[in-house]
């Protein structure tokens, strides 16, 4: 019978945890990141999987001729661990042998083995099969893990369950022309826009849910805030007195999250050189308000009364960043024309809906607020929209039947992970970019 090796492997324990080896024999799976030469001895670079670690070559103790191991080699190190105060780990690996496992046949097309890679977005893109390898591209990519991580501690210890809804839909959430169609056995079918309808679903099943997947979005934009795939993190919460009750759920989400991320992910953000925000309490404002204060502000004439241009959500920015010292601004109230049929219209004015958005650093990131959850409210907006009832039958089965007050929110990981790290375009901050020019890789 066959026993399984249960032991740990040593590449993926932290520095703290290595540091217990000092005095020691021990051997070490990663790949040879990059390779220092110096007077007598040579620094390697050990990429493993929590960290790189740096190790040490010399004819003195290594039984192998340097010009054996290469950079971008998958080995097997056989070294000491020697205590070394020099060290910022405190410790030193020397390298007593090593085993190849792979090696590469040819040579890089861009160089990855320093801090960060000095090349066109393009370029970093259409490589990013390695391109991701680099220090610093790692480093984004831990830290979004991270936000997720924060965000499911978050809402996990809020008691809110974490469910999987469709991604092969009848119908777009949001409606518009902006859906990707595909035939579904013969049948016309979407990718889902969002999970709006589901959550709603579930919101009248466990009163609180969450999910982080990805939505599909069939614009046609080319610009450094829009994607066509993204990552959204969607959540609905039952029994809620309005829409406020979300945002402070959010601004909780977002201050514990922070602090997650500064304990946890350190290192990271410091490699990044990440200002990460405390928050205390986020300002709030309604639409017209803030139309008004970008226009009297910066002698701004005001062309679009129902949407921020992207430049006004940096000038409010701005203008709260001066005013609160706040990275962020919730803007309420928007018309109930700019809105999806979904969306609870304001009780005092009804041209305008319980309903907000969450700018951060110049972007929007966040849309939510209360949802209708009436059935015979959410009826009647939809027939005054000129929207046929009975395609929506399975999601008005929930309101038929009764839901609480419920309301919501949906934020973008990659837009908030691309402000959060002072990045200028989102596809920095998405692994695989899909936009209207890339497919692949």
């Amino acid at each position: 019978m066959l026993k399984i090796n249960s032991e740990f492997s040593l590449s993926y324990m932290n520095a703290n945890e290595l540091r217990s080896f000092i005095g020691k024999e021990i051997k070490l799976k990663g790949t040879v990141y990059k390779i220092r030469v110096m007077s007598g001895f040579a620094f390697i670079i050990l990429k493993t999987g929590n960290m790189f670690l740096q190790c040490v070559y010399s004819e003195e103790f290594s039984r192998f001729p340097l010009s054996e191991i290469k950079n971008n080699m998958s080995v097997i190190i056989h070294g000491s661990v020697i205590k070394e105060e020099r060290s910022r780990t405190g410790f030193e690996v020397r390298i007593i042998d090593f085993e190849m496992l792979s090696c590469a046949v040819s040579d890089m097309p861009v160089v990855i083995n320093n801090k960060e890679i000095d090349t066109a977005i393009e370029t970093l893109l259409d490589y990013r099969p390695i391109t991701l390898r680099n220090m610093k591209e790692q480093a984004i990519f831990k830290i979004q893990a991270g936000i997720c991580e924060g965000f499911r501690k978050f809402l996990s210890e809020n008691k809110f369950t974490e469910i999987h809804t469709p991604k092969i839909v009848f119908s777009g959430a949001e409606g518009g022309a902006n859906v990707f169609k595909l035939d579904y056995f013969g049948r016309e079918a979407y990718l889902t826009q969002s999970p709006q309808f589901y959550k709603q679903i579930m919101a009248g099943v466990y009163e609180r849910v969450y999910e982080i997947a990805p939505v599909f979005r069939a614009e046609k934009h080319d610009t450094s805030r829009h994607i066509n795939e993204y990552t959204s993190v969607d959540l609905e919460m039952g029994f809620i007195e309005s829409f406020y009750d979300i945002c402070c759920l959010e601004t909780k989400m977002l201050k514990e999250t922070f602090e997650f991320l500064k304990e946890y992910y350190n290192d990271e953000l410091a490699l990044l050189k990440a200002d990460v925000p405390v928050i205390s309490e986020i300002p709030a404002l309604n639409f017209t308000e803030a139309k008004e204060m970008i226009s009297k502000t910066y002698s701004r004439k005001i062309t679009d009364f129902e949407d921020f241009e992207p430049e006004e959500e940096k000038l409010l920015c701005e203008i709260i960043k001066k005013q609160t010292d706040c990275d962020f601004v919730f803007v309420t109230h928007y018309k109930s024309s700019k809105r999806p049929f979904y969306a609870m219209d304001s009780k005092e004015n009804p041209e305008v809906t319980e309903s907000f958005d969450l700018l951060f650093r110049g972007l929007e990131i966040t849309t939510g607020g209360q949802r209708i959850h009436s059935y015979q409210t959410q009826v009647d907006k939809m027939e005054r929209r000129g929207m046929h009832i009975e395609p929506f039958a399975s999601y008005l089965m929930a309101h038929k039947y009764g839901l609480p007050p419920h309301g919501g929110l949906g934020l973008g990981l990659e837009r908030f992970t691309a402000k959060l790290l002072g990045f200028q375009n989102v596809r920095y901050a998405t692994m695989f970019p899909r936009d209207i020019n890339r497919l692949e890789p």
